[in-house]
């Protein structure tokens, strides 16, 4: 039950933030694919019963979902909304620091440059689409114009589709890198899967990080009228 001034609620949800390895798990999951308790646990060095059971704490916070297919566990983020939580915690935290070996430096770099948080772009890449599409009009005060919605037809992009899920067609989600929103919502998630699907930008390994194809660079710049 529901406390009258919620206060409780809140204190547990941030306990369930408040271990840092559930907090690399949710980090993870912001790449919006599901993974295996093994495959968490082997990214944070614990062992499976161990994320098993941080896992359970999550599942039972409403921050992560569980489908089990035969003997495997797989575990995603809840919604968008889970994500844009994660990224705002993210993004309120102090900064790491400047990285101590080179593969943290590069790996720091790539998550900066293009990433995906959830199921649309963040990173500079995600602010400047963002940034773009406000100054050709295409979004005004965080919602979708008409010439930005004619923007999607004529890229191929179906908005019609996520108009029947019940989710903000358009918000800001505050960059954890760049401390500036970049575009999320239905339209926000569109927009990631033509990209990933027209190969305009393209995973770098198994995390979170994209980088940019020749082709998407030379159609986000065109289509954007910025030098992407």
């Amino acid at each position: 039950m529901r406390t009258d001034d919620g206060a409780t609620e809140m204190a547990r949800l941030a306990g369930a933030l408040a271990d840092r390895t559930r907090a690399s798990f949710c980090l993870a999951l912001l790449d919006g694919r599901a993974w295996t308790a093994g495959e968490l646990a082997r990214r944070v060095g614990v062992a499976r019963s161990t994320a098993s059971e941080h896992l359970d704490r999550l599942v039972l916070e409403g921050l992560v979902t569980e489908t089990r297919q035969g003997r495997h566990r797989y575990v995603r983020l809840a919604d968008d909304e889970a994500a844009e939580l994660i990224e705002y915690v993210s993004s309120r935290a102090p900064s790491p620091g400047i990285p101590t070996s080179l593969g943290q430096a590069t790996k720091h770099e790539a998550l900066a440059r293009a990433r995906t948080c959830y199921d649309h772009l963040a990173g500079r890449l995600g602010v400047a689409i963002a940034d773009a599409m406000i100054d050709r009009s295409l979004l005004a005060g965080w919602a979708l114009t008409a010439r930005g919605t004619a923007w999607f037809a004529e890229l191929g992009v179906d908005i019609g589709q996520p108009r029947a899920i019940r989710r903000p067609m358009v918000r800001p989600c505050l960059d954890w890198t760049e401390r500036r929103p970049h575009l999320a919502g239905a339209v926000g998630a569109a927009l990631c899967r033509h990209c990933l699907d027209a190969q305009w930008v393209e995973r770098i390994g198994s995390g979170r990080a994209v980088r940019l194809t020749p082709a998407g660079r030379a159609a986000l710049s065109g289509s954007l009228e910025r030098e992407f």
